[in-house]
């Protein structure tokens, strides 16, 4: 166990004639050409934005604690997205039990941002402390480049519990760091709509956002390749998903900060497990694999793409008959994703097309027309899931957001969201003639609503089976 002055139970002593040599001998070392990140002017719009919304409070947004995985190892370290949202601090300049305040003032909010900066070298810190100390996890920025590099006034960390003694109707984002929760009076219902609102505002994606989902998404395209390429491998050994897995997780820490999600590498009849995560199962030629991944670059914005590969590189007559009744429900969804659309006529419109295939197919025991009808659904039995979701600094973004501004909201520029029908016939379904049985099909792109429709960011990863077939061969000659 960690105590709060970083030190562990099995850590050496140190002598005090060590202490005091540790604090001799060191040469200045500022971090050089230190420059305005490009997010900085997003930020202040987005924090100017949510001062308007907040006349006269305080607004306290923390990045979060570490969380522990076992005794004293803590997981990776990844700010709430909010805080990163509104600070534009993200990927290794995060630190930990870092807190945004917008102070309120006569003309809207000053931003603060408290930190626990370097640490310097005239203390025991910095070789000392396993949780704060550079010689542990590497060098913070000091106070004067973060101001530089976020344009936020910056201060320690230290001072905040006296800096919220001063009596002020405060508001803070709850749940995200232990002692800030003990400091600020619970205002539940005032705190709900906080969080709604810091949620909601991410809908609508700048140009910043827009740009960096779009690298995201051309990340990810590459770790599909790596995926493909890996598929030998992966059907010549026990476990082979977790090869394939590797692969994608290999090139997100590559080009950016991790994976937005655990990856889904369900080969068979787990691609009929809709969040299989595990990941221990064959790799067999003749089998479909069902891949859902996405990288998450340094930005914190992630991807969130899914394609279904025949693991030898060709569909059977009866993957292929499925797997175009799914891409042929996503054509009908990318049509119906427009401003002035709502959220749900996407996913309404993919139904139709699954309802009325599985009609066809022969396996509703009514009409594609009454299957459809709210009060009956029959269809869902294949596919339960919703059609997509808002994607961006989370990978199921703004889930906070009130119902009439998402699930039962308008879609308008900028938002970006994700189109994922997907059917799947367990094993053991006897509706279903026998070559049918154990094919789970997925495809999902990630979308941007635009002035006249929408532009599939993810377009160039094929999807139609003949082209996914064209691709894998090509890639098994490279």
């Amino acid at each position: 166990m960690t105590e709060k002055d970083g030190t562990r139970v099995h850590d050496i002593p140190a002598a005090d004639q060590l202490t005091q040599f540790m604090k001799s001998g060191w040469a200045p070392s500022p971090l050089e050409g230190v420059v305005a990140s490009p997010v900085t002017p997003y930020s202040a719009a987005r924090r100017e934005a949510l001062s308007l919304k907040f006349p006269g409070v305080r607004l306290v947004i923390p990045a979060g604690n570490s969380k522990v995985r076992s005794n004293d190892t803590d997981y990776r370290f990844r700010p709430h997205s909010a805080f990163s949202y509104f600070t534009g601090i993200t990927g290794s300049d995060a630190v930990p039990d870092s807190v945004l305040v917008l102070e309120p003032t006569e003309l809207g909010h000053e931003a603060l941002l408290f930190i626990h900066p370097r640490s310097p070298r005239d203390t025991d810190e910095f070789y000392k402390n396993s949780r704060h100390g550079e010689f542990w996890i590497g060098r913070r920025m000091t106070v004067e480049e973060t101001q530089i590099r976020y344009g936020i006034s910056v201060r320690q960390i230290s001072t905040i519990e006296d800096f919220l003694k001063s009596e002020k109707e405060t508001l803070i984002l709850r749940g995200e760091d232990r002692g800030l929760d003990k400091l600020v009076e619970k205002r539940k219902k005032r705190e709900e709509e906080f969080a709604s609102v810091l949620s909601a505002m991410r809908l609508i994606k700048d140009d910043y956002e827009i740009a960096e989902m779009q690298k995201a998404i051309d990340s990810t395209n590459r770790g599909f390749d790596d995926m493909i390429r890996a598929l030998p491998a992966a059907t010549s050994m026990a476990r082979g998903e977790r090869i394939i897995e590797a692969a994608f997780f290999g090139r997100a820490r590559l080009e950016g900060n991790d994976i937005g999600y655990d990856t889904i590498a369900a080969s068979g009849s787990h691609a009929c497990i809709l969040h299989w995560i595990r990941n221990d199962g064959d790799v067999r030629p003749g089998e479909l694999i069902l891949i859902d991944a996405g990288v998450e670059v340094d930005s914190l914005y992630t991807a969130d793409i899914t394609r279904t590969l025949p693991i030898n590189g060709k569909f059977t007559a009866a993957q292929r008959k499925i797997y175009m009744l799914v891409y042929e429900a996503q054509k009908a969804g990318f049509a119906a994703v427009k401003p002035g659309a709502m959220f749900k006529d996407f996913h309404n419109a993919a139904q139709e097309v699954l309802a009325r295939g599985l009609a066809e197919l022969g396996v509703l025991p009514i009409s594609a027309e009454e299957s459809l009808h709210p009060d009956s659904g029959l269809h869902r039995r294949w596919t339960v899931h919703g059609t997509g979701h808002m994607l961006g600094i989370d990978v199921h973004d703004c889930a906070l957001a009130r119902k009439e501004a998402y699930s039962e909201g308008i879609l308008e520029p900028g938002m970006i969201l994700t189109v994922e029908p997907g059917l799947y016939i367990h094993p053991d379904d006897e509706l279903f003639p026998v070559e049918y049985r154990g094919i789970g099909v997925r495809i999902e792109d990630d979308v941007l609503v635009t002035e006249t429709g929408c532009r599939v960011l993810s377009s160039k990863l094929p999807s139609h089976p003949d082209e996914v077939e064209v691709w894998m061969s090509n890639l098994s000659r490279g």
